[in-house]
């Protein structure tokens, strides 16, 4: 008998086999890193103590090097430079954790077999601390980023930013929600991939971060995801646009952002208040979704006028700065894409709730 391939139970047969294979083979890429890194460890622990004991120096590292490298020709990663790296690798983590010490201490220090070596070399020679470098460690992991992500992160400094808007998320927002969405919010945010004139105002930013949505999603962080900018909101007879509107797929709510240029003042927190409010009437789904949170991201802020102003506020807010740190000269700035052109590009993703 014949088989019709085009049949959509074989389909979905043969789909789920693949699926199958390719979770079995990211498993074992899995395995096959922990036991690389595994082996890695033990040399440098196996290398380090036998320097302590002997009268070895550092040519025991070239001598080495060389007898692995003609032992086993077809490995790679026993160059002396690698061979360095383990021993500062182990040297770097063996200072903190006592294997067995403790049950958190275990289950952190196991946590550095779960990423790619190269990432471990990046965290350890860029980090400042083992808290931090713990720290991108868990996002690694969270967020499955690459090599070049990473990088970007630890030098944008994420560890310092993260969490650290001023928010009136305890007051509310339900703890377990509160504490989340403080951790989602940074300050400041850092744009330095955008190229501006130095008289640049609200739409220049607005429209370059649509440009470069990518890597303003992955500034923001993990779980945004863009709905539409200047979105509209139509109230009694009047309208009202919000400059960016986010979903938040962590948090399940709507997540309204406003830029300002300058410095933040005290009425900003009123007029994102009442965006707020008509996205949880207007947009949000009852039963559903969570409250809309609102965030203010400004060129400079005084934390203590912004606790005052969001003091009495009703609605969840956050206030962040943003950083630049290059700007297009003036005859550069007609080239800048126009609304038209960053509306077609986005058009074919964007869901703007038209």
């Amino acid at each position: 008998m014949s088989l019709d391939v085009k049949n959509n139970e074989y389909k979905d047969f043969y789909t789920s086999i693949k699926t199958r294979i390719q979770s079995a083979q990211i498993k074992a890429a899995i395995m096959v890193n922990q036991e690389l890194l595994k082996l890695y460890w033990n040399l440098a622990q196996m290398i380090i103590e036998k320097q302590e004991s002997s009268s070895w120096g550092e040519g025991i590292l070239e001598k080495i090097s060389k007898d692995l490298k003609r032992e086993f020709p077809d490995l790679k990663g026993f160059s002396l430079r690698n061979l360095k790296y383990m021993r500062q690798w182990f040297l770097y983590w063996n200072e903190s954790f006592v294997i067995g010490q403790q049950a958190v201490a275990q289950l952190e220090w196991e946590k550095i077999f779960q990423i790619p070596w190269g990432h471990n070399l990046t965290i350890i020679t860029k980090t400042k601390n083992k808290d931090e470098a713990i720290f991108y460690i868990n996002k690694t992991i969270e967020n499955n980023w690459s090599r070049n992500v990473l990088t970007f992160q630890i030098d944008s400094g994420l560890f310092g930013r993260q969490g650290g808007a001023v928010t009136n998320f305890k007051n509310k927002l339900p703890s377990i929600h509160s504490d989340l969405a403080i951790q989602t919010l940074k300050d400041p945010y850092c744009f330095d991939f955008l190229s501006l004139t130095e008289d640049y105002n609200e739409r220049d930013i607005e429209n370059q971060l649509v440009e470069n949505i990518t890597k303003f999603l992955l500034e923001l962080g993990q779980g945004f995801s863009y709905i539409g900018k200047q979105y509209k909101l139509q109230v009694s007879d009047k309208d009202f646009y919000i400059d960016l509107l986010f979903y938040h797929v962590k948090l399940h709510c709507y997540v309204v952002v406003e830029l300002k240029t300058g410095e933040f003042k005290p009425e900003y927190a009123g007029k994102l208040n009442f965006y707020v409010s008509v996205v949880d009437d207007m947009l949000a789904e009852k039963g559903f979704d969570k409250p809309t949170i609102g965030l203010l991201i400004c060129k400079t802020k005084d934390n203590t006028i912004v606790e005052y102003s969001l003091k009495d506020i009703e609605k969840p807010i956050g206030v962040s700065e943003f950083t630049l740190t290059q700007f297009l000269p003036e005859e550069y700035k007609s080239a800048l894409p126009s609304i038209e052109d960053i509306e077609a590009e986005l058009e074919g993703g964007r869901v703007d709730g038209k």
